[in-house]
């Protein structure tokens, strides 16, 4: 039987990426965690020193590019033609960047085509902000998790700081704040719960608190 399409959108720090994982361990789904492929394609805007809003310059370098997740010892990966680029695109650099262009049509209509590759068979828990908006409009569940803007700072700070980054946890809550609002602003698939997704705040509740309240939004077939 051909398994559901989930999607989990939210902003930043709300514990998206966890979640995401252990609701696919759950229910034997592939996990994907799109905001890294966007991460992807800023590092490769980075490394060719081109401008986020150059746009024809994007399109030749998303043109060749080539993205895979693979699971490891060491969780899941990615790499882009050949390299694996999991560590080097956590950067806050990397990070405002990934904002830039994710706000590109370019950008946005080649990984709309990697995503919806991805989904084709099914039984895959999408992570990212206009999942349920703009990618899958017809997911069969749709979740949309959120939390306090200083929760999610400290999450964040925390874990970056976990992967040996050097930084206060002020610049990361402007970085988050400044990212919320480009990401909630912009004209082309804002950062939105859709109409149909279920809203969940994760400012009280532990991990697996957030996974049950999922579970339990999941048709009993896909179990």
């Amino acid at each position: 039987m051909r398994g559901l399409l989930v999607t989990i959108d939210g902003p930043g720090g709300a514990g998206k990426t966890v979640v995401s994982r252990l609701l696919a361990k759950a229910l034997g789904y592939t996990y994907v965690d799109t905001g890294a492929l966007y991460r992807a394609v800023a590092l490769a805007v980075q490394s060719e020193k081109c401008s986020a809003n150059e746009d024809s310059n994007v399109a030749q370098i998303c043109r060749h590019l080539r993205l895979r997740f693979e699971n490891s010892l060491k969780g899941l990966r990615l790499y882009m033609n050949e390299v694996d680029i999991t560590d080097e695109i956590r950067t806050q650099e990397i990070t405002m960047l990934a904002s830039a262009v994710s706000a590109r049509s370019v950008v946005r209509e080649y990984l709309l085509g990697v995503q919806r590759e991805m989904a084709k068979n099914g039984g895959v828990v999408f992570e990212g902000r206009d999942m349920g908006t703009v990618v899958f409009p017809d997911a069969d569940v749709k979740f949309f998790l959120d939390a306090d803007p200083h929760v999610r700072a400290l999450r964040r700070h925390k874990e970056l700081v976990a992967m040996g980054m050097n930084i206060s946890l002020d610049e990361v809550a402007e970085t988050m704040r400044k990212r919320d609002k480009d990401d909630s602003s912009r004209a082309l698939a804002p950062l939105k719960p859709a109409h149909d997704a279920v809203r969940i705040d994760s400012t009280s509740l532990e991990i697996e608190q957030v996974v049950a309240l999922m579970l339990g939004h999941v048709p009993a077939s896909a179990k």
